[in-house]
């Protein structure tokens, strides 16, 4: 009995600790658990407050990973499942899995075949996980932040349903883009031109401002084009990820992906991605 207090103690210190260790991301809830999998991250820990309806989960929501999910969740007693996160997931299953190794420069100055989405100090890190989720759906080089939040961070995670397995996602330390861009900046500016079908190139930085401020002078002066997304006159602003989705699909939508690629990708389950 001690022996099971001691093992659950240690996984609740395991889980407590990973949220600031920068090696490691939380996965909060079955589809980031289920996003981690199907896109090859090495797992640590699998937990379970529940097995069966795990099983059912991933049966009915995802086969393709049913194996090595089940073989990997330890059931857990809802008491411990319940100190592992601040809150719960309501599928009753958390993860800890090794982050890969991106580097946020390389991926800005290294030449690309789909645009890539640069975001200059996000405020939230909820739209952070959205616009992570957004990119990865329309087939995005990556997702590259500034400023103090960690794009890898458990409630990012959480927003993007684990989908930073699925494409290059990295903070640029020292907050600047680099010299030498592979491929041309565009700006998504409220003073820009309408945005319009071919208007992204394939090796594009896409970049967007945080949710109040905007993109800052500097990046704007450096800007090879600044592209505003039409609006409905009186509508003032979009969501981050919103504005992040339709500039990618504009691409994407002009040819951007290739029937190929397009086939090879899972199909959408959209409103099902919950925790």
């Amino acid at each position: 009995m001690v022996a099971g207090k001691d093992r659950h103690g240690d996984l609740i210190t395991a889980f407590q600790a990973a949220r600031g260790t920068a090696g490691l991301a939380v996965l909060e809830g079955f589809h980031a658990v289920k996003h981690a999998l199907r896109f090859g991250a090495p797992l640590v820990k699998v937990v379970t407050v529940d097995p069966e309806r795990l099983r059912h989960l991933a049966r009915s929501l995802a086969p393709d990973v049913e194996g090595p999910l089940l073989q990997a969740a330890e059931p857990v007693p809802p008491e411990v499942f319940d100190r592992l996160a601040p809150a719960p997931p309501d599928t009753g299953v958390l993860a800890l899995a090794r982050r890969p190794a991106v580097d946020a420069r390389g991926l800005l100055v290294t030449p690309r075949q789909a645009p890539l989405v640069f975001l200059e100090r996000p405020a939230h890190l909820g739209n952070v996980g959205a616009v992570i989720r957004a990119a990865a759906a329309a087939g995005a080089a990556g997702v590259v932040t500034t400023g103090p939040h960690d794009p890898w961070h458990p409630s990012a995670v959480r927003g993007a349903a684990g989908l930073q397995y699925a494409l290059p996602v990295a903070r640029l330390e020292d907050d600047a883009l680099p010299a030498g861009l592979a491929g041309p900046l565009i700006a998504l500016d409220p003073e820009g031109d309408p945005l319009a079908a071919g208007d992204i190139p394939a090796g594009a930085v896409l970049a967007f401002g945080s949710e109040r401020r905007g993109l800052s002078p500097e990046l704007l002066s450096r800007a090879h084009r600044r592209v505003a997304i039409p609006m409905t006159p009186g509508v003032s602003s979009l969501n981050l990820a919103t504005a992040v989705a339709v500039a990618l699909y504009s691409w994407r939508l002009a040819g951007g992906v290739s029937r190929g690629a397009e086939a090879s990708r899972p199909a959408a389950r959209p409103g099902s991605e919950g925790r």
